[in-house]
């Protein structure tokens, strides 16, 4: 039973961790680029794209097309980049065990 009760600490110890993790995750963002830097996005820690950056070279009534796949690409590649910063916060906190449903 001791171990029992160790084992129920250790798991809120790591909840608690997990919990402020994830407060420092929000607030930290990533930025992703398309087309040359011509597309900027910015994402925080929530999945959220909290900037986008367009250049006006890159604006182009004729090719909407062009301007949509840039911004798609980008705020993309926001997003796996602020998965892949998750996950190794993750790895950090959980000593690398990859536990199903923490992310």
């Amino acid at each position: 039973m001791q171990n029992f009760g160790k084992l129920m600490k250790q798991a809120q110890q790591m909840q608690s961790r997990m919990l402020k993790l994830q407060e420092e995750l929000a607030n930290k963002t990533v930025e992703a680029a398309s087309g040359g830097g011509m597309v900027t996005a910015t994402v925080n820690g929530k999945y959220e794209v909290v900037a986008l950056k367009i250049e006006k070279d890159v604006v182009d009534p004729e090719d909407i097309e062009m301007l949509q796949d840039l911004i798609t690409a980008a705020v993309n590649e926001g997003m796996r980049k602020v998965q892949e910063m998750t996950q190794e916060e993750m790895a950090k906190l959980t000593g690398g065990i990859n536990i199903p449903g923490l992310i």
